[in-house]
């Protein structure tokens, strides 16, 4: 119901005793509402300097009509009014706009209407009441009241003071002032400050937005702490969900960045330990201190391993983590990467336990090597890192790619044949992984080859797709041909008895078939009911199609090139690792896709595997030796082609038959990790020899279960008291075991609740140690009772883990504990 619907109403009930009724509206506000007044058998009439005309009408035109006659503006007095007896006759209607306002509203508090008196521009725009009347209980005070019209005013639905405030402050943020400047047009800024200062405790003769937030962050800096009964508890706790809200966090953090500035925070932590900083988040300075300070350390080796993990998982939390992750994860990385070289011993004695030390240990240095360059490189600001990039590609290149490449050379001196007891030759892939699974035609079976897949490169792999849902993976190894390069390498892997180079070097032959290419793979896979295909085709494929696809043949051979495409070219070679990066998460989307598609048996495997150092490579790691030959056919990085070969001892020369070869040309390596400089190539990503690195090759088998086997890791409460006599409470949580590849992190929410009243902060913890270690995996929840708990003392209060309802903004609860709230007088004053 409409303001006008009450002066309607009103005037209805004066038709059913007189003919006639005189409405005088000094200030004009109903003028465009009387067309609309619709009283049934009633004209209305408008004075507009015709009075003797309306009287005549009234007494002799019609002398039994009803008419309302209505008067806009100030009256004449006197006999100036020529209407002046019929109004003294018939009495005169003024609209009383606090009450039909009151009477719209359904307001009954006392005090009503000196607030809709004081506020009386807000309720001239129907649309602003409507708004209004939607959030109005009858019974509302007039703080209420007014509270709510702020509301309207701010566009919010929720009226409390947290909620006004988060509005303005995210305008604020945005750099706007409209709806602060709305208040004061409607007189509603000095209600609004009145519960700032009642509620949280700012008090400004001449109160800003600016000030109240510059106040509000130096409180933060001071921890809130104050010398009045009860502190600065509610604009402490409002202050966390300001902050740690989604819906106000950005405008929190923009207000932060300006406020740091404006006080010059970053000077007063110059000189902090950042270990003392590490439970501070207020200002996007702490996290860079953090971060400058602790790369120091890493790269200065004067923070553990064990110390820097824990920094990072600590700041996981911090508001401004989202910006920062790139960073810690190549501090953690790179921490863990030194820690590991400093300790790390490089002997080999035998052949297979090269293989298996780097298959079993050493493959992580490489993993944590392209973690490391991987965040640094793609990180956002990477001058941070300078000094701890400077000492990782130092020790990577000198103590771990050329001393283990030192180590393993003798042994690949002394093979008489390229073979190994631990591992089955890369050749015998299709026999010995795949053949099993397709025998007897009843199971079909899924290869994927991943270019330059290398062993470090699946691990994590592995440890992606069994993080899925229902997905198990077990990785193996095979010993990769010689020279490691693709032709050779893809060959290796289809079916066949012989396999070797053409007259040229390329393309490869498999039992006299050509190998190059989807089409002639596909010959070569006919004789087993196969079929080649590149990635980027099954990826185009509806899922009907792709089910027709696997239905069709017995064996699929699925091509996939990203990490070799990027790495051997001169160009882009830098850029391998954010390929190897892309090439995990397609290779989980290509998996996913072909067990929808009803593939249960896949295997994921290379050709090769690669060497690649982020920083140039210095002149000693190339040979100054050229290879001699009667007839050199092939001239790469790694490896020379020809007949004939001139023996040198910068080279391991193999005979074809050395290496499993049908064919009738000589293979040269250059030893160790060197590489043979050519014109116009890259030498950073390189592969073709003998190195750990480029010939254990991996082989990931993959399975898809029926039912789920992922699970979010256990939280239990464990309280240390029953009773809550404080304004705070500590309360200790405890992960049950070890995060893992099957046991994901869990993320909750504590909060302290009398029925749904919640009477706390709501701290947000997430679990996510992968130690196993008791000690590692505790967690406390630190809770702050508000204001509003007084209300409930000696009635039983629960403490609440909540988690969200996936893929909702809803909250379920997960653990709870029940305490009793017994406050003295005293605990008024523990702040």
């Amino acid at each position: 119901m409409s303001e006008i619907a009450g002066v309607r109403d009103n005037l209805a009930r004066r038709f059913t005793r007189q003919r006639v009724v005189f409405w005088h509206d000094p200030e004009g506000d109903y003028a465009a509402e009387l067309q609309h007044l619709n009283l049934p058998g009633v004209t209305a009439i408008q004075v507009a300097n015709d009075e003797y005309a309306i009287k005549h009408r009234l007494l002799h035109e019609e002398p039994t009509g009803k008419f309302l006659v209505y008067r806009g503006g100030a009256v004449p007095t006197g006999v100036g009014n020529w209407l002046l007896d019929l109004e003294l006759a018939y009495g005169v209607f003024t609209a009383d706009r606090v009450s039909l306002i009151r009477t719209e509203l359904g307001l009954t508090a006392e005090g009503i209407d000196e607030a809709l008196r004081a506020h009386e521009k807000f309720f001239r725009a129907a649309k602003r009441v409507q708004s209004l009347k939607a959030l109005l209980e009858p019974g509302d005070s007039p703080d209420q009241l007014r509270a709510k019209m702020t509301a309207v005013l701010l566009g919010q639905q929720e009226h409390s003071l947290l909620e006004l405030t988060r509005a303005l402050l995210i305008e604020k943020a945005a750099g706007g002032n409209a709806k602060f400047e709305s208040l004061v047009d409607y007189q509603l800024d000095e209600f609004y400050w009145g519960g700032i200062a009642k509620i949280y405790g700012y008090t400004w003769s001449s109160p800003t937005i600016d000030d109240f937030v510059l106040w509000m962050f130096q409180q933060a800096i001071r921890g809130f702490r104050s010398d009045q009964p009860g502190g600065l508890r509610n604009i402490q706790l409002d202050f966390n969900s300001l902050r740690f809200d989604l819906r106000s966090q950005s405008a929190l953090a923009t207000l932060a960045r300006r406020t740091a500035k404006s006080i010059g925070y970053a000077s007063t932590i110059e000189s902090a330990n950042f270990r003392d900083l590490v439970s501070n988040d207020l200002f996007e300075e702490v996290e860079q201190k953090i971060i400058s300070d602790l790369a120091r350390e890493v790269a200065a080796r004067t923070a553990t391993a064990r110390e820097v993990a824990e920094v990072v998982r600590k700041r996981k939390s911090s508001i401004w983590a989202g910006g920062y992750r790139k960073l810690y994860a190549a501090i953690e990385s790179g921490s863990e990467l030194l820690s590991e070289l400093s300790t790390l011993t490089l002997t080999i004695t035998s052949f297979d336990d090269g293989l298996d030390r780097y298959q079993q240990q050493w493959f992580r240095i490489d993993q944590l090597y392209r973690q490391f360059v991987y965040a640094a490189r793609t990180a956002p600001h990477s001058k941070p890192l300078e000094d701890l990039r400077s000492e990782v590609e130092k020790f990577y290149a000198n103590k771990f790619l050329f001393e283990l490449g030192n180590a393993w050379q003798p042994h690949v001196d002394a093979a008489g044949k390229w073979r190994s007891s631990l591992l089955r030759p890369q050749t015998a892939f299709y026999p010995e992984h795949v053949a099993p699974i397709t025998k007897g035609g009843r199971n079909k079976a899924v290869v994927i080859v991943s270019d330059a897949l290398r062993y470090e490169v699946a691990d994590e792999l592995r440890t992606r797709i069994r993080q899925e849902d229902r997905f198990d993976a077990e990785l193996d190894a095979v010993l990769g041909v010689l020279p490691s390069y693709t032709q050779l390498g893809m060959a290796a892997l289809l079916p066949h008895s012989k396999i070797g180079h053409s007259h040229d070097g390329d393309p490869v032959l498999v039992d006299g078939q050509r190998t190059d290419g989807s089409a002639n793979r596909t010959k070569v896979l006919k004789a087993v009911d196969g079929k080649a295909i590149q990635a980027e085709d099954v990826l185009s494929l509806s899922r009907d199609e792709l089910r027709d696809l696997y239905s069709q043949n017995q064996v699929l051979y699925v091509y996939h090139n990203r990490i070799d495409a990027t790495g051997d070219k001169a160009g882009t070679e830098r850029q391998v690792f954010e390929a190897a990066e892309e090439t995990l998460r397609e290779l989980v989307d290509l998996v996913k896709r072909l067990t929808n598609a009803n593939a249960t048996n896949i295997l994921i495997t290379a050709d090769h595997g690669f060497l690649f150092q982020d920083s140039a490579l210095a002149d000693a790691f190339y040979l100054s030796t050229l290879p001699q030959g009667d007839e050199i056919v092939t001239t790469n990085r790694r490896y020379v082609l020809g007949r004939g070969m001139k023996q040198d001892s910068a080279f391991r020369t193999f005979e074809p038959e050395q290496l499993g070869l049908d064919s009738d040309l000589q293979v040269q390596l250059p030893k160790s990790i060197h590489r043979l400089r050519l014109p116009g190539a890259g030498s950073r990503f390189v592969h073709g020899g003998a190195s750990l690195q480029e010939i254990v090759v991996p082989v990931l088998t993959i399975n898809k279960k029926r039912r789920s086997d992922t699970r979010l890791v256990h939280v239990e409460v464990l309280p240390e008291s029953d009773k809550i006599t404080t304004g705070q409470l500590v309360v200790k949580l405890f992960q049950s075991e070890p995060v893992s590849e099957k046991v994901q992190p869990r993320a909750v929410r504590a909060g302290l609740y009398v029925g749904e009243t919640l009477i706390s902060n709501q701290p947000e913890l997430t679990f996510d140690q992968e130690s196993s270690d008791k000690r590692d995996r505790y967690q406390n929840a630190n809770m702050l009772l508000s204001q509003d708990a007084n209300d409930y003392n000696n009635r039983s209060v629960e403490f609440r883990l909540e988690e969200r309802i996936p893929n909702t903004n809803q909250w379920r609860t997960y653990q709870k504990a029940l305490y009793t709230l017994r406050r003295s007088f005293a605990s008024d004053f523990d702040f």
